[in-house]
């Protein structure tokens, strides 16, 4: 995977047209479980590389829309003030036990073989939120009830 990390990178990442279009494309990958995909993000175009956001967002959503249940919600609070780009993803799925939240985003690990993947798509995010200095943290939706991942990311530029 490339990363550009920490630049512009063009025209920067305008927040809810280009994760609207993200998620009409998982929702339909999968439409036939119903599942409802909740975005809630601003529409200013943030100084961050779209290409890395878009990975960053992709995988987070991806593992989400393939644990879910019935739905899965990203919201997106950007702050201008304090220059922090904070979101989380959650999804109403079976989450994950207590012992490995920890681990999660260790190449190669996955919390249930049964499901398809490789384990990297976590450890993806890690690499990018790492190479914009920023923090992730991996819990338990409150909301939702199963896994929430909270990243929040310097805004340089």
């Amino acid at each position: 995977a490339r990363l550009a990390g920490g630049g512009a990178g063009g025209a920067g990442f305008a927040l809810r047209v280009q994760l609207g279009a993200l998620v009409e494309v998982l929702q339909r990958l999968h439409a036939g479980r119903g599942l409802r995909i909740e975005l809630e993000a601003d529409e200013r175009a943030w100084p961050v590389d779209r290409e890395d956001m878009l990975e960053l967002f992709g995988n987070l959503l991806d593992n989400a829309c393939k644990w879910a249940r019935a739905r899965v919600r990203v919201v997106v609070a950007p702050d201008a003030e304090t220059a922090r780009l904070a979101f989380s993803v959650e999804d109403d799925g079976p989450g994950v036990p207590p012992e490995l939240l920890d681990r999660l985003g260790t190449a190669g690990l996955r919390a249930d073989e049964s499901r398809p993947g490789h384990g990297l798509g976590l450890a993806i995010v890690g690499d990018i939120v790492a190479q914009y200095g920023g923090t992730i943290r991996f819990g338990c939706s409150e909301a939702l009830g199963g896994l929430r991942v909270d990243v929040e990311l310097p805004l340089l530029g």
